[in-house]
Order: C-alpha cells, then sequence, then structure tokens
C-alpha cells in the first residue's frame, strides 16, 4: 500500500519482539542498511506511513510537497523549497502554530536535520529517490528519538541495496525553462554496497507577487540547487553492520525583487553502528555544518535594506541505544542522546533611502545549546494487547549568548548562561480485539527549547505600504507539550484499511510572534512585534486515514480537523486561532498501476483559510490544487513520465502581510525520462 496506518501494516505481522530474538544463521551475512526493527508499541502513537513508490512519483518531486499527503503536516508557509526562504521553512503538525522554527522533530536514519541555528528543515537536501520509507508521527511524546518533538516526529529512512539500481538516471525539462537532473551508482562492494547520488535543479521561477503589485524590480522566483549524497554500508560481522552517510548541498534563491538572493549550504556526515545480536544495539554520531545568507531588497526604493551575509553554524551529536534481552514478551530499550548546536549571525544593514546606500549598523549574535537526554522504553506484549511506555530525563544549557551592533542601534549585550532538566514520558496501548479491529491509545509529553535564532536575531520584513520589525527575546523559555490521543484501526476486507484518531494537545510557553504596536506613518503600517512565550495553544480535533486497492486501482486519502485556539488572558489575541493553523486539511490520491504497462495518478490537497498574524488581520485564503503524474515503460529501463503540479492553476496566496502578498506555486509541467539498471 501507498500510505497506511503504521497499526495496520504490522497487524498482520508476528509480534515484533518475537522476531527480533530469533537467531541468525551464523553463515549468511545479510546487509540491510536499516535500524533496530520497530517495537511492537510503535502503533499506539498513531503513525503514519508513506512507501517509496509514493515518494518517488509526485508531481514536484520534492519531499515537503509528498509530506502533505498527510493531512496536518504544514511548512510556515505554504510554500516549497524553490520560492520560499529557507529560513521559514519549519515543520508542524495538528495546526499548533506557525513557526519558522520546527516543532516537528526531523529524523534522517536517526539525525536530525534541523538547521543548528534557525531550526529549519534544508527539505531541498532531502531528496525523495533517495528514501526508502516516511514514518509520520503526529502528536508529541519524544521517547527515544530525542528532543524537539512536540508537534510530532517525522523520521526519513535512507534507500535499502534492494531498492537502488545499480545506475539510475532521471532527465526532466519543465514551465518557465525548468530542468531537474539526478543520477545514482550504487554498486555492490564485498558484502556490503556504496551508494553515490546527485541531483541538480534549476528554473527561472514564477511570479510571487500578484499582477497588481509588480514593479520594475519585482523578480520571479528563480532557483539553483543541488546536492550530493554517498552512503556505504558493509557487515562487521552476521548480526552487525556499519552504515556512513555523508551530504553536501548547496540551494540558491530569488524573491520578489532582483537581488533579494538567499543562499543556504551544508555538509553533513554520520555514522551508524547496528547490532542485531542478543543485546541489540543502535549507536549513531553525527556532525553537521551549515550556512545562510540573505540580502534583503526595500520595498519602497528598492535598493538593499539588510545583507545577512554570513550564518554559519555547526551541529554535533550522537546517540546509544540498547535492547537487552529481557524475554519473548517485553522490547526494553534504554540510553542516551546529545545534541550540541552553536551559531552566529553576521549582517550589515544600509540605508536604502540614500542613492549611496551606506552601511548603517553591523550585528553580530550567537550562542550555544546542548541537550543530554537518558532515556528508557518498554514494550510488554499480552496476548492481542500491547502495553508500551518510556521516561526521559534532559539536561539542556543555553550559553554564551549575545547580541553586538555598531553604528545605529549600537548594543553590546552578552546574556546569561542558563540550564535546567526537563522530564518527560509517554505511555499508549495497542488492543487488537481481530484481525480486523485494533484500538490504540497514548498519552505524552514533550518540550523544545527556543533556537538561537529566536532567542538572539531580530528581523525586519518590509513592503511599500508596511514595516514588520521582530525583536529577539534572549529570556524565551521551553516550549512543553502535554497531549493524549485515541483512535481506531480497522481492515473491514481485504485491501482497505481505515484508521480515525481523535487528539488533545496543549502547547504550553509556545514561541510565538507578539504584536506590540501597530501604528501609522505617513500612509505606512508601522508594526512592532517581539517572539514570547504564549501561555498556551490548544489542539483538538480529529484525523482520517483511508486507502483501498481494488485490482489495478489504488485509493489513499487523509483528513485533518484542527480547533486551534490560544489561550493568553489579558491578551489581544486570546481565544483567537494562532497564526498560521488552518482548521481543516485534506489529501487524496487515485492512481492505475498495473503490474506492466502505463500507470496514472492523481493528488488533490486542499487547506482551508488560515490567518498571517497573531490578531487574525491578515487572511490567507484556501487553496484546492490538483496535481498528477503518468508514466509509461518504453523498454530496457527508460520509463517515460509527465508530470503536472497545480494543473488548474489555483491562486495560493502564501503570505500577506498588510496587503503585500507572495504567491504559490501555479500550474507546471514537466516531461522526462526515467531510466533503471
Amino acid at each position: 500500500m501507498k500510505y497506511l496506518p503504521l497499526s495496520l501494516a504490522l497487524a498482520a505481522l508476528p509480534t515484533v519482539a518475537v522476531a527480533e530474538t530469533e537467531a541468525p544463521d551464523p553463515a549468511r551475512i545479510v546487509v540491510t542498511g536499516e535500524g533496530l526493527s520497530l517495537p511492537p508499541g510503535t502503533p499506539a502513537y498513531g503513525s503514519v506511513i508513506i512507501d517509496r513508490d509514493r515518494l518517488t512519483n509526485s508531481a514536484s518531486g520534492r519531499i515537503e510537497n509528498v509530506l502533505g499527503d498527510v493531512a496536518g503536516f504544514q511548512q510556515f508557509r505554504r510554500s516549497d523549497s524553490r520560492s520560499a526562504n529557507p529560513s521559514a521553512q519549519g515543520a508542524t503538525l495538528r495546526a499548533l502554530g506557525g513557526n519558522a522554527s520546527s516543532r516537528t522533530l526531523v529524523l534522517l536514519d536517526g539525525v536530525p536535520m534541523a538547521d543548528p541555528f534557525f531550526g529549519y528543515i534544508p527539505f531541498s537536501a532531502l531528496v525523495p529517490d533517495r528514501l526508502s520509507v516516511v514514518r509520520v508521527t503526529r502528536g508529541g511524546g519524544i521517547g527515544a528519538f530525542g528532543a524537539g518533538a512536540v508537534a510530532g516526529t517525522i523520521e526519513l529512512a535512507s534507500a535499502t541495496r534492494d531498492q537502488l539500481p545499480t545506475f539510475g538516471a532521471s532527465a526532466f525539462y519543465g514551465s518557465r525553462d525548468a530542468t531537474e537532473l539526478s543520477a545514482s551508482l550504487t554498486p555492490d562492494l564485498g558484502n556490503g554496497y556504496v551508494s553515490l547520488s546527485g541531483r541538480w535543479d534549476r528554473g527561472d521561477g514564477f511570479q510571487t507577487t500578484p499582477k497588481d503589485q509588480r514593479v520594475a524590480a519585482t523578480a520571479p522566483a528563480a532557483y539553483d540547487g543541488w546536492s550530493t549524497n554517498l552512503r556505504a554500508v558493509a557487515p562487521l560481522s552476521a548480526t552487525s553492520e556499519i552504515q556512513f552517510r555523508g551530504t553536501i548541498f548547496h540551494d540558491e534563491r530569488t524573491l520578489r525583487f532582483k537581488g533579494a538572493d538567499s543562499m543556504s549550504e551544508g555538509q553533513d556526515a554520520s555514522i551508524r553502528f547496528i547490532s542485531r545480536s542478543a543485546w541489540q544495539v543502535d549507536a549513531l554520531a553525527y556532525i553537521q555544518a551549515r550556512n545562510f545568507s540573505n540580502i534583503v531588497i526595500s520595498a519602497s526604493s528598492f535598493r538593499k535594506s539588510l545583507d545577512q551575509r554570513n550564518t554559519p553554524s555547526t551541529g554535533i551529536g550522537g546517540k546509544i541505544e540498547l535492547r537487552p534481552p529481557v524475554g519473548p514478551d517485553h522490547v526494553l530499550r534504554i540510553g542516551a542522546d546529545t545534541r550540541f548546536a552553536t551559531g552566529d549571525m553576521f549582517e550589515d544593514a544600509y540605508n536604502a533611502n540614500i542613492a549611496a546606500n551606506p552601511v548603517t549598523a553591523r550585528r553580530h549574535a550567537g550562542g550555544e545549546q546542548m541537550t543530554t537526554g537518558l532515556f528508557a522504553e518498554d514494550d510488554w506484549t499480552l496476548g492481542r494487547l500491547v502495553l508500551t511506555g518510556g521516561v526521559r530525563a534532559d539536561r539542556w544549557t543555553i550559553s554564551d549568548g549575545f547580541f553586538r551592533a555598531t553604528g545605529t542601534g549600537a548594543a553590546n549585550n552578552s546574556f546569561a548562561n542558563r540550564s535546567d532538566w526537563q522530564f518527560s514520558g509517554r505511555a499508549g496501548a495497542l488492543y487488537r480485539i481481530s484481525d480486523a479491529v485494533a484500538l490504540r491509545g497514548a498519552g505524552y509529553t514533550g518540550f523544545r527549547l527556543p533556537t538561537l535564532n529566536e532567542l538572539y536575531r531580530p528581523f525586519v520584513v518590509s513592503s511599500a505600504t508596511s514595516m514588520v520589525t521582530t525583536n529577539a527575546n534572549p529570556a524565551l523559555e521551553s516550549e512543553k507539550l502535554k497531549g493524549v490521543e485515541a483512535g481506531v484501526d480497522v481492515t473491514p476486507v481485504s485491501g482497505v484499511s481505515l484508521s480515525a484518531t481523535a487528539f488533545y494537545n496543549r502547547l504550553d510557553n509556545a514561541i510565538g510572534n507578539v504584536t506590540r504596536s501597530s501604528t501609522v506613518v505617513a500612509g505606512r503600517q508601522i508594526i512592532v512585534r517581539e517572539r514570547q512565550n504564549i501561555d498556551a495553544i490548544i489542539a483538538k480535533g480529529f484525523e482520517l486515514t483511508a486507502s483501498a486497492r481494488a485490482g489495478d486501482f489504488l485509493l489513499s486519502a487523509s483528513y485533518a480537523y484542527s480547533h486551534s485556539s490560544v489561550h493568553a488572558p489579558g491578551m489581544a489575541f486570546d481565544g483567537l486561532t494562532p497564526a498560521q493553523s488552518p482548521r481543516h486539511a485534506a489529501s487524496a490520491t487515485l492512481a492505475w498501476e498495473p503490474k506492466q504497462g502505463p500507470a496514472l495518478s492523481a493528488t488533490m490537497r486542499y487547506v482551508s483559510k488560515q490567518y498571517e498574524d497573531d490578531l487574525q488581520t491578515d487572511v490567507l485564503p484556501h487553496a484546492l490544487t490538483v496535481d498528477a503524474v503518468a508514466r509509461l515503460p518504453l523498454g530496457h529501463g527508460v520509463t517515460l513520465v509527465a508530470r503536472g503540479e497545480n494543473l488548474f492553476d489555483e491562486e495560493v496566496i502564501t503570505r500577506n502581510a498588510g496587503g503585500s502578498i507572495d504567491l504559490g506555486t501555479p500550474r507546471t509541467l514537466w516531461i522526462g525520462f526515467r531510466f533503471a539498471s
């Protein structure tokens, strides 16, 4: 199946705890390139699977759009990585409030992918062709994953050897002179394998500015990015293997005006040891070097107003998980993980009202963070009932924070170091009434530290009609989540699965951009906001998923209703819907996929209206888009592929700042070839 609740995917399997205890054949070395098997209690948390077929057959070829199959997934804005500012690509779930930093923990082979300084996800570097599967868990509860999963967890796993051709390549040409080229080489190496892949895509881009707001300086959202990935897997014994992954990426984009260019880049490396012997082990270490730059062009003079010229950051971390042999009815996980993040921001401010465009201020901000956690979790199988529960203790520190500026707004501020312990846990139950019906329930807590960007870096968004200044806040506290949910998974007949989940989540100390003042000066709205801890965001609702296969036809669908509100007594936005939080989201894919010959699929996505700001003054209307993919095998491993995004050219408003609007991807058509041998 393309898309289904994880509990249904596991329902027909033997108990994982039993399967894991089977002794491997010492004479047979099998390299999987995977992590340890899922514990049997995993379905209690309502995970959803997106499989490789779906990952490699989307209209856009971008992971963030595929994740939209899971209703409730959203980025800070409705733009993908071709037209969004990279620093705004935070991921969240369950309408817990828009935030440019990710409230969802995104992992690739166990490594957290969020930028160490900003907290955004480098989606352009996460190429779907390189992935085996994605598991999305809506709802918090950090368990053995690590800190940061207040809105859920998105786990991406690299493709395994049996899923990768020895040589594969693709080439596409699309609307507005867009090209997308990729290739991979995966030879066997002894009893292991090595996979080297690369992707390059570019395009002249579309106009994100509506026609009636365009000026001579308006430019389309051009993009140009590439990434390379090396993955090697080698056996150490019949029960253990070593996995290495290295990724390098570089991405350049232009937004709204000529010269408004951004750049993001990274170099990531990780090494992982997996042992499937009696004492199972998952040991991981990684390092990330990232950078970001961004030029802001004045919307009134169209000269440079800000140059975020350098934002180097580093993430270093690791994890070790042990599963001791405690009997066939238990899967016990104990271990520790740590993540250290450091980053600096260097930027220059300019006087855009003077033709000479002089520098008026130079700013430098940064700091360090570290989180180290200890965890224990046990899954206990009692016939048709599986109980699961875990606890964590995290020690966090925020240190060496500073903000310095020369020129206008001169400052030399150093901020006190802070540290504390945070305790959290989760518990769940899965009861299979029969092979066709399973009940589940879970409760959880979790937390997220404010990012270095939220703590120390102010920013300004300017247009011809408004100027919005958002100040940083070095005193921000951690976000803390409490949540409960209950659900049912049903397989009424072979090939059909249905799932329903009701949830209640409360995010205390939610970090948001709070309006402090709003005035009109010379016909221009001047707004000052500050990052603050809001008392709470409460999200409650339900989620429905379904999939069905009949012959060569496949239908998968997802719907999420999220009633979110802000609890902030005495504040102007008390009781309002948090920014960037739609109430309704839905996705459905209908595919015709015979075993041989041509294949067709169409995907519909709907997002209801949401608001840009905390006071609900700037609305983003609802949007309904339709994508489609057609494939025609030509023989000898060659397939002709046609893709269409937003086929009916729906106008998708992604930003509305006092009437200054950005638009999302218009109709985009692609034609190309894929080859595999």
